[in-house]
């Protein structure tokens, strides 16, 4: 049994995952916790090299299955390369998304038809793994896609990158997707409704969960 903490940061393009991830960062520092933070798709060579595929929006014509086939591949070389190595050394790992973005993404949001295929190719990916705790940030898609895209503009991807020049529409199923996973499964969700609210309301919150559940090691 791994002795470390599992914790996923998961919401629509543009709710602000990455800014949480930095202020978890921070506090972990501060507070001389043993952690990591990692993302996805990435957090390792080959996985960044996964993710500039997957979100170059020159690849307009790439298929359901070779899209979900990639975002597990990224994260079957993170898993064992870095979360699983991290877990078993007592580390609390935090990942900016995990499998739950697949399903939302590509599940709910290409098409509930693939929901079972996502399913099994991720069960696969992961060897089952599951996170302790999901944080799922949640915002209204049309009003952060638009974040989104500016955020990713300054990147270097004009417009957003493949997934956030979706429609309105595509991005709406996902976000009811990821409700409807932390409605199935509230033990391990909490879901922080980011409108009105400054990033430090939310880890501010976020600091208060994990010290609930998890009082020895926050």
């Amino acid at each position: 049994m791994s002795s470390g903490i599992f914790i996923t940061l998961e919401g629509s393009d543009g709710s602000g995952k990455s800014t949480q991830a930095n202020l978890f960062k921070e506090y972990f520092q501060g507070h001389e916790i043993n952690y990591l933070v990692t993302r996805e798709p990435g957090g390792t060579v080959i996985g960044e090299a996964i993710r500039a595929v997957i979100l170059d929006p020159q690849f307009k014509e790439m298929v359901p299955e070779a899209e979900m086939l990639l975002y597990a591949a990224s994260r079957a070389q993170l898993v064992q390369q870095v979360i699983r190595p991290a877990l078993d050394q007592g580390q609390v790992v935090l990942c900016e998304r995990y499998v739950d973005s697949s399903i939302a993404y590509q599940g709910y949001g290409l098409g509930r038809k693939y929901l079972s295929k996502v399913r099994l190719i991720n069960q696969e990916a992961t060897g089952g793994l599951k996170p302790d705790l999901t944080f799922l940030y949640d915002a209204d898609p049309e009003s952060i896609i638009n974040r989104a895209i500016d955020i990713s503009t300054q990147e270097g991807l004009a417009g957003g990158d493949r997934i956030e020049q979706r429609t309105p529409a595509y991005h709406a199923r996902v976000r009811w997707g990821y409700l409807q996973l932390a409605e199935a499964d509230p033990e391990r969700f909490v879901v922080l409704t980011t409108k009105g609210r400054t990033p430090q309301d939310l880890f501010t919150e976020s600091i208060q969960v994990l010290q609930e559940r998890f009082p020895s090691r926050f």
